[in-house]
């Protein structure tokens, strides 16, 4: 079985989008797509005065919570919001 993660790691206003992304594979927008692609540094073009001020706690989010199969480079994010995206299709079409 596989543990519950932790979102409260985050700022709470990322917490959804990010939750969404993980469970759902849903695009969470440029900041935590860049997040999920280990891009920090053009993440922080993108990040309000909170979440620069957090960045950190993404790193520790995803390394103790986040599954490796999502995140860590653009192939495997694309990779995972296609994959879900294949399946919403596949469930859509029954």
């Amino acid at each position: 079985m596989r543990r519950q993660i932790d979102y409260s790691i985050l700022p709470e206003h990322m917490q959804g989008g990010m939750q969404r992304y993980i469970e759902q594979g849903i695009n969470p927008g440029d900041f935590l797509y860049l997040i999920l692609c280990n891009d920090f540094v053009h993440a922080l073009g993108h990040a309000d005065m909170i979440n620069t001020a957090r960045i950190v706690d993404y790193a520790k989010f995803l390394y103790l919570e986040v599954p490796t199969a999502c995140w860590g480079s653009r192939e495997k994010v694309d990779n995972w919001i296609a994959a879900h995206e294949e399946r919403r299709k596949n469930e859509s079409n029954q």
